[in-house]
């Protein structure tokens, strides 16, 4: 295998317009996409993959379907935050490192910005919102739940097309629900075995397949950082990971708790899988010596009404523990080792996804993320419609969303507008 630098394009823009492949996206452009789709990100990580999938991949074609699943899977199989992770990996596909860490940001700012101000004092007026805020959410997260679905549907047809993959999908979607709904914490051990089992599945099953590689599913511009780049970034996280915890030890929380906070949310944030729904409570057991349970739980009805990851709750709890110190202190603390691990593992997934045994286990390796975003379908679904303060016509206005989407191809942060108008309509109407 010849080692390439993963800055260099792994397509060439003679050989990408030969074969109809768009050039990278510049700097400007990834700012024009990103920089207000972090305010309609509602409906959580599922949703937020969608969005993605339905911008970059369906409208903007940034890349291919089945690059966009492999950095789903290799980002499902890390841990930290998966949407967040993703939400970098397209940057720097695009742009390499800097590019990675301009639409991560942007990403995420809006979700930071609002969670910082209600730990800093507007929390009562956020968690007590008049019925008009909470109707316009209602019709944005409905309008989060068609995006998953267009995304199932995009991805399903591109990357679920043979038998076993689609027996892979339905496994998948089945455990992940079902372990989701009874099994909480062991969660987070589910997403990543079943991204393994999948492609183990076809590795084994398609042994004997020869194995072909199209142009298209390999175009990516950029993979950041070089090999050595890369594994120099994890050895740091690994560092910093051991240093934090063994300090901790050593020096008590009186005489630098700044250290502790920080301790606390980068331990967490390194050995979470699963997202948000399993990183709260352990965060909860971290953090219950400063903070009270009212003010822990206050924050997370808070986080879960607005836009981003809910890793965001961190800087909610920054505020409540140090002031803006404490919001920068948690909030990279949570989200830092997350961040690190897809820029450091991005240059060896580009060097070992021309591996044969690789390649045989990628129709597996998508079909089980294919699956895990079926199963978020039905989560959200009936979480939506439960919360909703008129049920019935959520669910109106998320096939109404499905429509602009799928059939009529408008762009995902508009349509979400749209239903968030509907929300307004709904609630002036008195429906149910």
């Amino acid at each position: 295998m010849v080692n390439r630098d993963p800055e260099e394009p792994l397509l060439s823009e003679e050989e990408g317009r030969q074969n109809n492949v768009p050039a990278k996206s510049g700097f400007y452009t990834i700012f024009k996409n990103f920089v207000l789709m972090g305010w309609v990100a509602f409906g959580g990580p599922a949703a937020h993959i969608g969005l993605f999938e339905k911008t970059f991949v369906e409208q903007m074609k940034w890349m291919s379907a089945s690059v966009f699943a492999e950095l789903l899977a290799l980002c499902q199989c890390l841990p930290g935050p998966t949407s967040t992770q993703v939400s970098f990996a397209i940057g720097v596909v695009q742009q390499g490192t800097l590019g990675g860490l301009f639409s991560g940001v942007l990403f995420q700012y809006p979700g930071a910005f609002m969670m910082s101000a209600a730990g800093l004092g507007a929390a009562k007026f956020l968690l007590e919102p008049s019925a008009l805020t909470t109707a316009i959410v209602a019709g944005l997260s409905a309008a989060g739940v068609a995006l998953v679905v267009d995304a199932c549907l995009g991805l399903g047809k591109k990357l679920v097309t043979t038998t076993d993959t689609q027996v892979i999908c339905l496994i998948s979607a089945c455990v992940s629900y079902y372990a989701s709904a009874h099994f909480k914490l062991s969660t987070a051990w589910v997403f990543p075995m079943l991204i393994v089992f999948g492609g183990l599945s076809t590795r084994i099953a398609r042994k004997n397949t020869p194995v072909t590689s199209a142009v298209e599913d390999n175009h990516v511009s950029s993979l950041g950082l070089s090999l050595k780049a890369g594994g120099f970034l994890l050895a740091v996280h690994f560092c910093i990971l051991i240093a934090v915890i063994v300090l901790k030890r050593m020096i008590p929380y009186d005489d630098c708790p700044q250290l502790h906070w920080f301790e606390a949310f980068y331990t967490t944030g390194s050995l979470i899988w699963g997202g948000g729904q399993v990183v709260l409570p352990l965060l909860l057991s971290k953090v219950e010596t400063w903070i009270s349970p009212q003010e822990f739980y206050t924050g997370l009805a808070l986080v879960q009404a607005m836009p981003g990851p809910l890793f965001n709750i961190s800087a909610y709890l920054g505020a409540l523990l140090g002031g803006p110190t404490g919001i920068l202190i948690c909030w990279v603390g949570l989200f830092g080792p997350g961040v690190m691990l897809i820029f450091g593992v991005l240059p060896f997934w580009g060097w070992f996804r021309s591996n044969r045994n690789y390649k045989l286990a990628l129709p597996g390796l998508n079909a089980s993320s294919v699956g895990l975003i079926v199963a978020s379908c039905f989560q959200m679904a009936l979480k939506v419609r439960s919360i909703s303060p008129f049920p019935d016509a959520s669910l109106l206005i998320g096939m109404a969303s499905f429509c602009f989407v799928h059939l009529y191809n408008l762009p995902a942060p508009l349509a979400i507008a749209i239903c968030g108008g509907f929300g307004v309509v709904a609630h002036f109407a008195h429906a149910q």
